[in-house]
């Protein structure tokens, strides 16, 4: 079936979502980074926010029981203010450009919180796209199948004609579960563009994109 629509993830595939990185932004002790990496980043809590069946104050104070007193402002920050600095994957925005040029339909497909609404300002390559499906509203997630077809039946698309990009193999395969097509993405954009080409979907030239 001809690919029609390309679907992207967002963290690690249009923007740079590192948890270390706000770590050792926030934190100098290595013991304490270590600790806060498991229960805010590694954390269920972080995950159900995603999934919008907790909020960001209820994840805050779930985290601090589990931590001592001394890094409770610390989680709270990490919790608050990662989105402050959320570096672009380098290409991304002008590839997506240029898939839109070509008659494609472009979305996005992300496992992330309702702050999602007040950052997305600050991700360019947005403007392209043609519809946006996050997590959090939906209180689904990868790679849980239920989110691809909830996803589809949204935008009123075939899963066979869309193309699902996403850092995590484990979300590819659920969408390749749920009927889409699927590559897994490295963080380089013209390596991503190349495996574009083997399921036929060829964005426009360079010059074509505007």
């Amino acid at each position: 079936m001809q690919i029609k629509h390309l679907v992207f993830d967002m963290g690690n595939v249009l923007i740079r979502y590192n948890a270390r990185y706000y770590l050792e932004k926030y934190v100098s002790d290595e013991a304490d980074r270590l600790l806060l990496m498991r229960e805010v980043f590694q954390s269920v809590e972080w995950m159900r926010i995603d999934h919008g069946s907790l909020t960001e104050a209820e994840a805050i104070a779930s985290s601090c029981a589990r931590l001592p007193a001394r890094l409770h402002d610390t989680a709270a920050l990490l919790y608050r203010s990662w989105n402050q600095d959320i570096p672009l994957i380098p290409g991304m925005e002008p590839l997506i450009a240029r898939l839109k040029a070509a008659g494609y339909g472009v979305y996005l497909l992300s496992n992330t919180s309702l702050r999602y609404h007040e950052f997305r300002k600050n991700i360019p390559a947005l403007r392209w796209f043609d519809g946006e499906f996050i997590s959090a509203d939906w209180r689904l997630l990868k790679p849980d199948q239920a989110i691809y077809r909830t996803f589809c039946q949204h935008f009123g698309l075939v899963p066979g004609q869309c193309l699902f990009v996403d850092d995590l193999p484990a979300n590819v395969y659920g969408a390749q579960c749920a009927g889409m097509e699927g590559v897994v993405f490295y963080g380089d954009a013209e390596d991503l563009e190349q495996r574009l080409a083997r399921y036929g979907v060829q964005p426009a030239e360079k010059e074509a994109a505007v």
